[in-house]
């Protein structure tokens, strides 16, 4: 079976088609931004530098020295990404095709999509068919687009429901982690009086509320917070200059990793292992891989809830706490405080929370049902 994906590099994407390595299924990757060869995915068929007709002497200095010039040149020396899947398809005679998100790897290729017979599958990420035309989707594109898919994959049931208002009438493959699932090092899930650190999720950009969950740290009891280490992980430039300014945040202990510098999943695994508290605050999502993560390894989750996806897996004051307005700087506190406050609590969301994730998100557990959906289209 040949199946042909388009993504972006992203982590998730990588995740997921490894779930598919060493099965029957020879996969082929358009990079719909052509940012080169992923040593993530060796093993995949890479179509990347396929945008430029020819790479002549001196272009990177043009790109860098004239702007204007190099800008004027491309029009003539670049091929439409709509061009080059054409050519792809028309070559390779896919099988199946999976696209991965909507707004770059789905809406931009309708004329194709409605040029071919292939039957495409789609994969909805974060706030993608939740917040639409937030991310510059007008409803009829969005609305073309679903009409033509033949399957679907979301990672929260919200966004299934959401889809058939859109126009959706295919099959629908089912409920999946966008990163096709976790590995759980349950080794490094340490128990809750080990636990010395409260971490937060660093978006800050207009979605991510992080600053919200610093103003809240910083009302909270000091005592509370006092043997606490503050790890802030993919923090935006205003987290970080938020942090410099913040008098709590000079006297505490903290490690902050910015938004954009690698830190390998496993060592992320790790770090929420030791925490007691995750805090991840948005105004747009789906369901969040980080929660996930974060449950996985037992930290306490204190999390927004938008459109209702986090509560498929957050019982509020059971498993962990909901947000019901992540720009309630005094909501957040308050639940920050009666999870410190409430070791009872904090236990027996850990024991839950490590339990359900193993059983529903484990990566081992999901490879073969991952593997599942293609073959079983291909073999209709």
């Amino acid at each position: 079976m040949k199946l042909l994906t388009l993504s972006i590099p992203n982590h998730h994407f990588f995740q997921w088609i490894n779930q598919l390595e060493d099965s029957d299924i020879e996969v082929y990757w358009m990079d719909v931004t052509d940012s080169g060869y992923s040593p993530r995915i060796p093993w995949v068929n890479q179509i990347t530098g396929w945008r430029l007709k020819r790479d002549y002497p001196g272009r990177t200095f043009l790109k860098r020295h004239a702007q204007r010039l190099y800008s004027f040149l491309n029009k003539y020396n670049e091929r439409s990404a709509e061009e080059k899947l054409q050519s792809i398809i028309s070559k390779l005679q896919p099988d199946l095709i999976h696209c991965f998100e909507m707004r770059l790897s789905g809406v931009p290729f309708q004329k194709v999509w409605d040029s071919v017979n292939t039957p495409i599958i789609y994969s909805s990420w974060g706030s993608d068919v939740y917040d639409f035309k937030n991310l510059g989707l007008s409803q009829r594109k969005v609305t073309a687009f679903l009409k033509r898919v033949d399957f679907l994959i979301t990672d929260c049931k919200r966004d299934y429901s959401l889809a058939q208002e859109l126009g959706f009438s295919g099959n629908f493959l089912g409920v999946f982690p966008g990163n096709g699932g976790i590995n759980l090092p349950l080794e490094n899930n340490l128990a809750i009086e080990e636990r010395s650190l409260i971490m937060i999720k660093g978006y800050d950009d207009g979605v991510g509320q992080a600053r919200v969950a610093l103003q809240a740290l910083e009302l909270v009891n000091k005592e509370l917070i006092a043997d606490y280490e503050i790890f802030i992980y993919s923090a935006d430039e205003v987290v970080l200059r938020y942090v410099d300014k913040s008098p709590l945040f000079q006297t505490v202990s903290k490690i902050l990793i910015k938004r954009g510098d690698f830190l390998p999943n496993d060592q992320l695994l790790k770090k929420m292992g030791r925490a007691l508290l995750h805090i991840g605050l948005s105004t747009s999502d789906g369901m969040p891989n980080s929660l996930l993560e974060a449950m996985g390894m037992g930290a306490f989750p204190i999390q927004s809830n938008p459109g209702g996806s986090t509560q498929e897996v957050i019982e509020h004051n059971k498993n962990g706490f909901i947000i019901h307005d992540p720009k309630n700087v005094e909501e957040v506190k308050k639940a920050v405080e009666i999870a410190l406050k409430n070791t009872n609590l904090i236990q027996k969301a850990r024991d839950f929370n490590t339990r359900f994730i193993d059983t529903y998100y484990n990566r081992g557990k999901l490879r073969a049902s991952i593997q599942e959906i293609y073959s079983s289209i291909y073999n209709q």
